[in-house]
Formats: C-alpha cells, structure tokens, sequence
C-alpha cells in the first residue's frame, strides 16, 4: 500500500473509528455507573483504556499529520453522540413520571392499571383548584407507551419524567428477563 495514502486517509481512518468505539464505552461505561452496574463497569473501563492508549500512540507516533488530529477529535464527538443514542436504545433503568392532568383521571388511572402500570394518586390543590396528581414508577422502557396513554387520556396534562438510581419493592409491569446483550445478565445489579 502506497505509504501516503496510509498515512493520509487509512491511518485517520483508523483512528476515527477507534475514538468512536472507546468514547462510545466510556459513554456507556459512566451512564451504568450512574445505574449502579458495578460488575459491568470495570469490564468496559479496561477496553476503553486499552482502546485509548492503542489510539493515542498512533497519534503521538504521527504528530507531523494533521489528520490524525482531526480523526481523533471526529472520533471523540462522534463516539459521545453513539453512546448517547445507543444508551437510549437499551432504556436502562427507571423512572418516575408525575402527572398533573387538566381533566377527569378516572378513566386514565384506571387504563393505566388495566395495562400493569401502577399508580397512585394524590389529592393537591393548585392555581386551578383542586385536582389529582398521578404518580407512576416505571422501567424506562414503557416511558414512552406510558406517555402516548397520558396524551390519549388527558392531552393537556402536565408531567414530568425523572430519572430514578434505586427502587425498592413496588409495583412495575411484568415483563421478560432479559439483559442489556439479549440474553441472561450475568452482571445484572444485585437486589433487583
């Protein structure tokens, strides 16, 4: 191979795809040790670092290139927003959606249990006079059916959805074992 089209083109190429996956496990790596995955964290650690240095010493090699500068940088945002996107794939973890409707939750209260959620509710008392506020603590994955039934029930309903790090005992729609790679979690939290 013609050793400047390495140089120029292969090598950057390289480094890019490289950056790409070691920002993509580091992204993925800080969101599960926000989620408490301590088993899975040092595993993804380990091949970010190695991945890194393998990476850094290519660049270090070939300070005259400027390419290898703007492959790594590419490389590095490039790899944030796939970790971003691949993060919101694996809906990991649970949240908590509260719900201030505008109307009636009868009917949206008792749609949501019929379909496994739980909920419970409130009596507060706003700007508007007295109403219900629904709370639901969910998998994050059911968040978005969770939201499209609020709209169906209640459009104008205010809510919010926070993430939550810990839940204990409660109840949450049944679903399927499952890990984040598809098949039984051999690093799965413990307590869960």
């Amino acid at each position: 191979m013609n050793e400047e089209l390495f140089s120029w083109v292969v090598l950057p190429l390289i480094i890019f795809v490289a950056r790409i996956f070691d920002q993509t496990v580091g992204t993925i790596r800080l969101i599960f040790a926000a989620k408490g995955y301590k088993t899975l964290v040092p595993i993804l650690g380990f091949f970010e670092i190695l991945i890194w240095i393998v990476v850094v010493a290519q660049v270090m090699q070939h300070l005259d290139n400027v390419m290898c500068y703007i492959a790594y940088a590419a490389g590095f945002a490039m790899g944030n927003y796939v970790g971003m996107i691949l993060e919101e794939k694996l809906s990991l973890g649970t949240v908590l959606i509260r719900v201030i409707p505008q109307q009636d939750t009868t009917n949206l209260i008792d749609f949501l249990r019929s379909s496994n959620f739980g909920v419970s509710a409130v009596d507060i008392e706003g700007r508007t006079g007295k109403r219900k506020m629904l709370f639901s603590i969910i998998k994050r994955k059911h968040a978005k059916e969770v939201v499209e039934i609020i709209n169906k029930f209640n459009p104008n309903a205010f809510y919010t959805i926070e993430e939550i790090r810990g839940v204990k005992e409660g109840y949450f729609k049944p679903m399927k074992e499952r890990s984040v790679f598809g098949f039984l979690n051999p690093f799965q939290r413990r307590g869960k």
